[in-house]
């Protein structure tokens, strides 16, 4: 058997039902799993004991919007500045050059990013695969998550309707619907799991309207209600997808979801910024999910979306960092404090709070994923947890709210332990990874892929245009 016992935390923020804080007291784990927690001080028998005075614990973070291998063009001069659609078109060049070792690497370099900031579990949305490239792009994605030991929801990402159908992407990075549904079949069979604790599960993510059939959608939408699965794409974005589902099918960007059957529980979008007062009301009354993106949205200046009111209408809404290309940066405490800050551009009836976006990040990103054994800190749900130090600079004099001063503050080190299924994987903010090798690795690859780019294109994408 395995057990730890944390004790005397400065403060415990559980998320459960109740919303339940406390300081000091204790939250003993067995076996991967919360046995019990409280304010109470308890002498149990643990193999590990952790003295947790002076610090906060949540939840481990969930994200659940991600392009990993994105991770490789961060910061591109050409695409700094540009907004959606001609960002995706100038960066598809650099991506065809995806390989295995890519999508290796920048797999690890992105969820231990994540990880350092407190996340415990991510999805991720690859729907690029290069002709030249492996087709087993998500088998690799696995394999990598596994070595760090984080709770993985990959979704088998797909695009079907390449430049010479009056898609957006080139024709060799998209697929046929008959190869993407064998190897949704096949990654199903190798690696899903529908138990509790499952360290990994698939999901179906079609990229987007503008890069995928509508008979696609049709496709994922029935098998994913078949067997039980969550699916996911992006959703209206901005005002040119908007622009695009009009001129393309006489519908907004919700519109045709309902056409398209995804108006469903087990849906969730990303983005959502464009939605208007029935929209919203729709997507409640279906309960389906939208991952919030905000560093992206202000990246690319999509616009600000509508979270409040999503809330409002039961919307299950979570927080995503999004594809490291539009956000540059996958701290998952940093898109907290951005989606606080930036719903005060609008009205103070539409502010959030700091337990509101913490709520996003836990109990919103369980509920986003399909999932109900994590994302709270309760008796019987799963032992991933985070806890931060916050006798530190960039924290000092926050203290009188500890709990919201990991949103409000900008913290300038790694999370001090975070346990995944009751097992430590980062301790002291060090995680065994030899990271030094890793980013020489990452910025090796990153250079190759722009270079190669460079050649074939004659785009100089080293200089702003």
């Amino acid at each position: 058997m395995s057990r730890i016992l944390i004790k005397n935390p400065l403060a415990v923020a559980t998320m459960n039902d109740s919303l339940e804080e406390f300081s000091g007291g204790h939250i003993f784990i067995e076996n991967g799993v919360i046995k019990s927690l409280g304010p109470e001080s308890i002498d149990l028998y643990a193999e590990k004991t952790i003295d947790a005075t002076g610090m906060v614990i949540t939840p481990g973070f969930i994200n659940t919007h991600h392009h990993l291998y994105q991770t490789l063009t961060r910061n591109i001069p050409l695409m700094q500045d540009q907004p959606l659609f001609s960002w995706l078109t100038n960066h598809y060049e650099v991506w065809r050059e995806l390989t295995t070792e890519a999508v290796a690497v920048s797999t690890q370099t992105g969820l231990l990013e994540l990880m350092k900031t407190g996340v415990t579990t991510s999805s991720d949305h690859l729907y690029l695969f290069p002709s030249k490239a492996s087709p087993e792009l998500i088998d690799t994605e696995i394999e990598a998550a596994k070595s760090l030991g984080i709770r993985f929801q990959p979704t088998r990402g797909s695009m079907s309707l390449g430049k010479s159908r009056g898609g957006l992407p080139p024709d060799d990075v998209v697929q046929t619907e008959d190869t993407i549904q064998k190897d949704t079949e096949r990654l199903l069979a190798k690696y899903h799991e529908d138990s509790d604790g499952a360290m990994i599960r698939i999901s179906l993510a079609p990229c987007s309207p503008f890069s995928v059939t509508t008979e696609l959608m049709k496709q994922t939408a029935a098998f994913a209600k078949d067997n039980g699965l969550q699916i996911h794409t992006h959703l209206a974005e901005t005002l040119d997808e908007e622009a695009f589902c009009l001129e393309s099918f006489g519908l907004r960007p919700v519109g045709l979801m309902q056409e398209l059957n995804w108006l469903t529980s087990n849906a969730w979008y990303a983005h959502s910024v464009h939605l208007n007062d029935n929209e919203i009301k729709v997507m409640g009354e279906n309960q389906v999910g939208i991952s919030h993106c905000p560093s992206s949205n202000m990246r690319l200046g999509s616009g600000i979306a509508r979270i409040h009111e999503l809330l409002e209408a039961g919307v299950n809404v979570s927080l995503g960092v999004d594809g490291s290309a539009s956000n540059d940066s996958g701290d998952m405490l940093l898109e907290m404090r951005n989606a606080m800050l930036i719903s005060r551009l609008r009205e103070q009836d539409y502010w959030l709070t700091a337990r509101d976006v913490l709520s996003m990040a836990t109990r919103g990103g369980a509920a986003a994923l399909g999932r109900h054994d994590i994302g709270q800190l309760s008796m019987g749900k799963q032992a991933d947890l985070a806890l931060f130090e916050m006798n530190n600079l960039a924290q000092a004099g926050s203290l009188s709210d500890p709990i919201a001063s990991l949103i409000f503050t900008t913290r300038q080190r790694p999370v001090d332990y975070l346990i995944v299924q009751g097992k430590i994987i980062i301790r002291g903010g060090d995680s065994k990874v030899d990271e030094t090798n890793l980013v020489s690795k990452h910025n090796r690859i990153a250079a190759d892929m722009l270079q190669l780019a460079n050649k074939r294109t004659k785009i100089e994408f080293s200089t702003n245009q």
